[in-house]
């Protein structure tokens, strides 16, 4: 089994070799995992749900198959641009544990991915993490910072993550995100959201008052949809590259959910809460070549990855993701929401 391993990650290592990232290519992407927990139980979070003696019976066996699933969604990210992405973003993992065992599967291993982690204060646990391939982003450093609320200034979440360093020679900054919930309503908890929105904005503004050439990319899980106010407003991220002013952002992922494109459905409707946005720095203002690219196939500078293994392909929720579980029933699918990304090319 070891020496079949083995020869199966030599396989995969040479096959996505043939396309190395050496032209000045590089695929940044994000997905949001879905509830990837361990199976031991943390006393100083609330994951109880998620063991062996929880309600959803949460196995090994369990836990390997959405390893699995992960691993193969990302390498499917991988295989459909002939290269490992430089850069994932991930929300919703446990701990630093999950996210060894993710770069060491066989599917990822070859890429040698290094991990970028930080302990949130979350309730139930979850945190956002960073995957890197240090062949091509050198790190410089990384710090978390607490969204900060005026409304509740107790308020406690999941931390922003930054992660600044350079690919070929250009300085960038990735932010990878989880704003607060919709839990009451999309309007009433709005200003969540909002605050998240104006810590971001604040932060990333800061550092790119002492570096002007600075690349900046903002990728997450924000419960909300690229027209609503914490994006559109806050943010400020536009919708066409034309209305992006110096210092400015431009969200690609507007004009994929206006042509009826979302990463995850409710109530018989796509959302796009899954976006990326860029600085004007990676658009045609800004020094160094380095620019998002847009798809000659689709004309969309955001992509989303979807494949019908990924689907839920029958009952009440078909043509959904297809999610690990639903209620306590356990599905073996991937997630409840599909990853995007966006290629950075030397144009």
């Amino acid at each position: 089994m070891i020496r079949k391993n083995i020869l199966i990650a030599v396989l995969l290592f040479l096959t996505l070799s043939l396309y190395a990232a050496g032209d000045g290519k590089y695929v940044v992407a994000f997905y949001n995992v879905e509830n990837f927990f361990d199976i031991y139980d943390d006393p100083n979070v609330i994951d109880e749900e998620f063991t062996p003696d929880g309600p959803k019976e949460w196995t090994q066996a369990k836990y390997d198959k959405k390893l699995a699933n992960i691993s193969r969604v990302l390498y499917g990210i991988a295989a459909a641009n002939k290269d490992y992405p430089a850069v994932i973003g991930l929300s919703e993992v446990e701990n630093r544990r999950v996210l060894d065992d993710l770069v060491s599967t066989e599917r990822l291993a070859p890429a040698g991915y290094q991990i970028v982690h930080y302990d949130s204060p979350e309730a139930r646990g979850v945190d956002v993490a960073l995957l890197y391939r240090p062949d091509v982003f050198n790190l410089e450093w990384s710090d978390v910072f607490q969204p900060e609320i005026p409304e509740r200034p107790d308020f406690r979440t999941r931390d922003i993550l930054a992660v600044c360093g350079t690919i070929d020679g250009e300085r960038f900054c990735f932010f990878v995100n989880h704003w607060s919930s919709r839990y009451g309503g999309a309007k009433a908890s709005e200003y969540l959201r909002v605050g998240c929105a104006s810590t971001l904005r604040k932060y990333a503004d800061s550092l790119m008052a002492s570096d002007p050439d600075l690349k900046i990319v903002i990728m997450g899980d924000m419960n909300d949809d690229p027209y609503n106010r914490s994006l559109a407003e806050v943010i400020g991220a536009k919708r066409e590259v034309g209305d992006v002013e110096p210092g400015g952002y431009f969200n690609p992922y507007w004009n994929v959910l206006k042509a009826g494109y979302g990463t995850l459905g409710y109530q018989d409707a796509w959302n796009l809460f899954d976006n990326i946005i860029v600085n004007s720095n990676l658009l045609e203002g800004g020094s160094g070549v380095l620019r998002i690219q847009e798809a000659e196939d689709s004309g969309f500078y955001g992509r989303i990855f979807k494949r019908s293994y990924m689907i839920q392909q029958k009952g009440k929720y078909r043509n959904y993701p297809l999610r690990s579980y639903s209620g306590n029933s356990f599905l073996g699918g991937y997630s409840d929401h599909l990853p995007v990304y966006i290629v950075i090319a030397n144009q």
